[in-house]
């Protein structure tokens, strides 16, 4: 263990701050229910674009992001598109200004604004979306938790502690029980403060992993002055062909071993796969987790634009500095780091740990830890806030004491946030590692989620009946999917793609059209493109001066700029970490050029 006083005292002041936000922010938040769990929705744009930001900047993405840009290098920019990353982009052009004009609290509770309250499927399409939301918020909790341990057990060595923990704990638990500590903190505050606490929590936490990261940039420079990288040829090339011809055999023999496992060797058709999946799950709007939440709980719809545009800008050059920085120290001191795991296998998610805590001097070591500890606790207040507005809104107050008491519903919110966390650490200790649940979560079951609601935006006949459908036939093949297939989830995508589709027609055409006062209270309100010519008829008898939306055209173009600077932000501290300063000199002018065209295509024409 390489923790000094300095970087032990950091770390315990951040904790003492959490537990005194938690407390500060009380009050404020148990004021009502759209207090604690939205923050009243006047909170500004760009603090809940920071948490955003921030509760994205997790420890388990990063120690997986720091193992694909060592393994990958600069074609690691690409693997994100798993999630995808350029979501934000979609939802920053239009989809974050359509969800918020629904005012709603959740995104079960959105579903009365297109299906209204009355009807076939309504009730049941309201059910597989709180499940989805649970199924979904349970898995990241589970995916934050064994990453953490992961990372902690670097810093701790059981072995210096075991003596002063008054029971036993297996080997394979240890980081179990790290997880089961700093869990505790996090459901303290966030439970606590709600959704005040969580976002000045974020703030303070992005404060620390700014300095940290520039600090780590700066320190893989310094050591980089002197030497030179040992890496395949292509290492350093953002570009591939259908073959992905990275070959460590001479270098480090097992990265080619984890690039045969992760299936990505065949990178053509890998990304073809994810582009696909990513437009698709894009355009379907954000999963039910932190992230909608935010978009809900801001004032506007015009500032819940702003909002997730501003999520790229801060976070992904602060973050892959810190990954650039972790993975030139790994390369240029491959040998000296421990990276075996129990099995004696190399297990590349160790790096980012092994490195912190080789390479980072007395106080940076403090600032990074705190901030990336920070970063899980932020992660998981943020899925349990959301949880818990799933289970608290939609179903406590819904089906079991609609006339609760503000009181009663703290209690309650209090209630479910500590079960929901039980539930979710339980899932965690069946977990082998951070790249399994992962890879479950973005080509499995978002796989299920994508079709219906994608139709949901865009076509005036689909209804509740088709969309319980297609959700339940969707998510119900992604929970099979582990018992029944092998290799990469995301090669299943368009397996599960296509049987949720089947499920969304048959719903949608074995029931009635959804209600044409319903449908036009929607597309006045949300104001969505697509097939909606019937219903825009209809508005438009009642008020001639309606304007259809015919900003398809834009909005892709936008999408399409906003998706080629978001890989500029990505790329930008990887070049300039690693000297490369031609392309990065011409990245820049290209973020420049792009910024400038947005600036009249979409900032200028942002509307409520």
């Amino acid at each position: 263990m390489k923790l000094h006083l300095l970087d032990i005292l950091i770390l315990l002041a951040y904790l003492a701050t959490m537990i005194l936000i938690g407390f500060y922010m009380k009050n404020k938040a148990k004021q009502d229910k759209e207090s604690y769990l939205m923050g009243g929705k006047k909170l500004p744009w760009y603090m809940l674009g920071l948490s955003d930001a921030s509760d994205m900047f997790d420890i388990s993405g990063t120690m997986w992001m720091v193992a694909l840009c060592f393994v990958y290098g600069f074609k690691s920019i690409w693997i994100p598109w798993l999630w995808p990353v350029f979501n934000q982009v979609f939802m920053m052009m239009f989809l974050s200004k359509w969800l918020r004009r629904s005012n709603a609290t959740t995104g079960a509770e959105w579903l009365k604004t297109r299906f209204g309250l009355q009807g076939r499927g309504v009730k049941s399409s309201h059910i597989v979306v709180i499940a989805f939301a649970l199924i979904s918020c349970l898995g990241f909790l589970a995916y934050g938790f064994v990453g953490l341990g992961k990372f902690v057990q670097v810093f701790v060595p059981w072995d210096l502690i075991k003596d002063y923990v008054p029971f036993h704990v297996a080997d394979k638990y240890v980081p179990h029980f790290y997880g089961i500590v700093f869990t505790l903190f996090a459901m303290f505050y966030s439970i606590l403060g709600g959704m005040h606490s969580i976002v000045l929590g974020d703030a303070i936490k992005y404060l620390i992993m700014t300095l940290a990261c520039i600090a780590i940039g700066i320190i893989a420079v310094q050591h980089l002055q002197h030497q030179s990288l040992n890496v395949p040829k292509g290492w350093n090339n953002p570009f591939f062909g259908w073959h992905l011809n990275l070959d460590w055999s001479k270098i480090a023999a097992d990265a080619n071993k984890k690039i045969a496992d992760d299936g990505f060797s065949l990178f053509g058709i890998f990304f073809m796969m994810m582009l696909m999946k990513g437009v698709f799950a894009s355009l379907a709007g954000p999963a039910p987790n932190y992230d909608m939440q935010k978009v809900l709980s801001t004032r506007s719809p015009k500032e819940a634009s702003k909002m997730t545009g501003f999520v790229s800008i801060v976070l992904l050059p602060i973050r892959y500095s810190m990954i650039t920085g972790l993975t030139v120290l790994a390369l240029l001191y491959y040998n000296q780091l421990y990276l075996k795991g129990p099995d004696g296998i190399t297990d590349f998610e160790r790096i980012l740990p092994a490195t912190i805590n080789n390479f980072l001097p007395v106080g940076v070591l403090g600032l990074v830890l705190t901030g990336l500890l920070g970063a899980f606790m932020g992660t998981f207040s943020g899925t349990l806030n959301a949880a818990q507005a799933y289970i608290v809104n939609d179903i406590y107050l819904k089906y079991l004491n609609p006339q609760a008491s503000t009181k009663k519903i703290m209690s309650m919110n209090y209630v479910v946030g500590i079960a929901v966390v039980v539930v979710g650490v339980f899932f965690g200790f069946l977990a082998n590692n951070v790249n399994d649940i992962l890879q479950w979560i973005v080509g499995g079951l978002y796989g299920g989620y994508v079709a219906a609601n994608c139709l949901k935006w865009y076509w005036w006949r689909f209804n509740a009946n088709g969309f319980f459908w297609g959700m339940a036939v969707g998510v119900g093949a992604a929970l099979l999917m582990p018992y029944v297939t092998t290799g990469l989830p995301l090669y299943w995508w368009p397996l599960l793609f296509v049987l949720s589709l089947i499920g969304c027609l048959i719903g949608t055409y074995t029931a009635p059209a959804t209600d044409t006062q319903v449908l036009q209270s929607f597309y006045k309100t949300v104001r969505p493109w697509g097939f909606w010519q019937p219903i825009h008829q209809l508005v438009a008898a009642e008020d001639p001066n309606f304007k259809a939306n015919k900003n398809f055209g834009l909005d892709m173009f936008n999408v399409a700029l906003g998706i080629v600077a978001q890989l500029c932000l990505t790329i930008f501290p990887m070049y300039l970490i690693t000297g490369m300063y031609q392309p990065l000199g011409l990245t820049i002018a290209l973020l420049v050029v792009i910024i400038f065209i947005l600036k009249r295509t979409w900032w200028n024409k942002l509307e409520d």
